[in-house]
């Protein structure tokens, strides 16, 4: 079962995600949070897989919210759901540890599926903002020094230019022609490297530091 927690100012809203979430028999909504302050709390008191995070909040924002429950609750992960697209929310987002940036408008089912997917360990970004984003961070980046490249070897520098391109560890593996398994242990040394929790991180530090340049993955 996996354990979610709703963050938003608005009691509609809520209670709406709430029931959306949980109809789904392996999802269980173990708590409900007005403001960004009430939502950390929460977080450290229940201890959710995944919860689902606001911007607009009172009291605490839910990019600060953010921040504080992925500096300490390591098992918790956060989706931010928002009626807003701006590139400083998806940056502010990402930067204060979220898995995954959905918008509201998004169908029920997706926000299910998304939830899923942040749960078992993947990120999700809408994909709506994903090259946008990517875009950005390509255009601001500047070279990464001799010691970023020098951290991973030929392989891992192979299986991460793959990896910001958004395969999936079959498709690297068919690409690399080594097996999916193979390519998992890759995807789990990168991480560990970077100092980051997810694939979507992995790619975010990619294409920021100019390990990535677009054109040449």
């Amino acid at each position: 079962m996996i354990r979610v927690m709703v963050a938003d100012d608005q009691a509609v809203v809520r209670a709406g995600i709430s029931a959306v979430l949980a109809a789904e028999p392996d999802l269980e909504v173990v708590g409900q949070a007005a403001d960004g302050h009430s939502a950390v709390a929460m977080v450290a008191s229940l201890r959710p897989d995944v919860v689902l995070m606001d911007v607009r909040m009172p009291v605490l924002d839910g990019l600060a919210a953010t921040a504080s429950i992925t500096a300490r609750a390591s098992g918790t992960r956060v989706i931010v759901l928002t009626t807003f697209g701006l590139d400083e929310y998806v940056f502010g987002a990402l930067r204060a540890g979220a898995s995954g940036f959905l918008l509201k408008d998004a169908e029920p089912a997706r926000v299910v599926d998304a939830v899923r997917v942040i749960a078992r360990g993947d990120a999700l970004l809408d994909p709506a903002i994903t090259q946008r984003l990517l875009g950005r961070l390509a255009a601001a980046s500047t070279p990464a020094p001799a010691t970023a490249l020098d951290r991973f070897t030929p392989r891992e520098s192979q299986v991460l230019r793959h990896l910001a391109r958004g395969l999936s560890n079959a498709e690297i593996g068919r690409a690399l022609r080594i097996s999916p398994a193979t390519v998992k242990d890759h995807v789990s040394v990168i991480l560990a490297k970077l100092g980051v929790r997810d694939r979507l991180h992995a790619t975010i530090y990619a294409y920021e530091s100019g390990l990535i340049r677009p054109g040449n993955h």
